[in-house]
């Protein structure tokens, strides 16, 4: 009995399972599916059709590192379009900052061309001093398009330190560049005045005096990687006082030795001072625009402004040192259209010393410290600021070497 009802069980179970066939079916997608089927008329479920899932990526380990290469050349790309941006600004800004200097002192002088009679109280010549600045202006600024290609091809380039960093860019950038700026604005100051001026000739052999020591400075820099001391400077100053001494110069009132000092002071004579004071001048005006030059455009710019105050101060004394301010501004002016962002050349010392000895000689001619030293004024709060970085650089140094803890060096 029990046999009996045990296979007729299993013959219904193999009926059942026989009434099933997996038939492998192919989509028009080209997927396959696997169905199931049952013979069992109108009672059934009809066709059961599994497709497995297909077209999914299974993330593997190198998906996880490909991620991250995405996101850093993004992140580069980014930044270095940032870099551009900032380059372009740069460069707009230094254009507008120029053509906004040489159009302020475009006007200036023209309205000082046009009331000079009121200070000079004589007649002077029309144009006085608007001519030599635009002259030397036009010319250093053509003459840089020959002279700096020259130099780069001579690998007559600035040595640039380490330290700051962000000072590498301008490594490789020609220097130099008071070869072509100094002549330029020395010789048209004196083909203007006709080569009859005392002073402007005084002024001029200073000038190219402290352009000779400059040149020798940026040689013996380039080749042997140093500096020569300041006893040139103390020389070629002490020798410009002798030879005041020796000339017949205009000065104020005719009383030489005399500075003009606002009131109540008034006119002040320094007898045999003067030498210490004339020499002083040279020194610090000289080191002053070297250290200003340390940025892109400010020694040109700064020292264009300081000539054209130079020449208001000595325009009632003397009209031909005015004309020499007025040359030597134009020529720094024309020079600054190849020094701006990005500089294709630095004057060097061969410029930097120079400007400062032709401003220590225009006031040193006339007496006109006191305005030399408001016209310069960003010149000696460089300087200033030097000093003063240095001494705070020195008594960090000297406490490190002493050990004394009582000064927290940042990190």
């Amino acid at each position: 009995m029990l046999l009996s009802n045990f296979a007729s069980l299993q013959c219904r179970n193999e009926d059942s399972v026989s009434s099933f066939s997996l038939d492998d079916r192919v989509d028009s997608d080209g997927s396959i599916g696997y169905a199931f089927s049952s013979s069992e008329g109108e009672e059934s479920d009809g066709d059961i059709i599994l497709n497995p899932i297909t077209d999914v990526d299974i993330p593997t380990s190198s998906d996880r590192f490909n991620k991250p290469d995405d996101a850093l050349t993004t992140t580069a790309y980014e930044l270095r379009m940032i870099g551009k941006s900032q380059k372009r600004n740069r460069i707009k800004y230094g254009m507008t900052i120029n053509i906004g200097l040489v159009t302020f002192l475009t006007v200036f002088l023209l309205l000082l061309d046009s009331h000079a009679w009121r200070i000079v109280r004589l007649p002077l010549p029309p144009f006085h001093l608007i001519c030599p600045f635009t002259a030397s202006a036009v010319l250093v600024s053509f003459a840089g398009y020959i002279c700096v290609p020259l130099f780069r091809i001579s690998r007559m380039q600035m040595i640039i330190s380490k330290w700051p960093a962000r000072h590498s860019y301008k490594k490789g950038t020609t220097t130099m560049g008071g070869l072509f700026l100094i002549p330029i604005g020395v010789g048209v100051a004196e083909v203007l005045v006709g080569f009859s001026s005392i002073e402007v000739a005084g002024a001029s052999i200073a000038t190219l005096a402290f352009a000779i020591i400059g040149l020798v400075d940026d040689f013996l820099c380039l080749v042997k990687r140093r500096r020569i001391g300041l006893s040139q400077w103390v020389a070629v100053g002490t020798s410009f006082y002798f030879w005041l001494c020796a000339r017949k110069i205009a000065s104020p009132y005719s009383i030489k030795m005399v500075v003009p000092l606002p009131l109540p002071l008034g006119l002040v004579c320094m007898g045999g001072s003067y030498v210490l004071l004339t020499s002083l001048c040279f020194v610090s005006m000289a080191n002053g625009m070297e250290l200003t030059d340390g940025l892109d455009g400010l020694a040109g710019g700064t020292a264009a402004l300081a000539f054209i105050g130079m020449s208001i101060a000595v325009l009632p004394i003397c009209s031909d040192l005015a004309v020499f301010g007025a040359s030597m501004a134009g020529a720094c002016v024309g020079f600054l259209f190849h020094n701006r962002y990005k500089a294709s050349v630095f004057m060097g010392d061969t410029g930097t010393l120079a400007l400062g000895g032709a401003l220590a000689a225009m006031a040193a001619s006339t007496g006109m410290f006191f305005p030399l030293l408001i016209s310069s004024g960003v010149i000696v709060l460089e300087a200033l600021s030097v000093l003063l970085q240095d001494g705070l650089n020195w008594k960090i140094i000297k406490v490190i070497e002493l050990g004394d803890g009582s000064l927290d060096l940042p990190v």
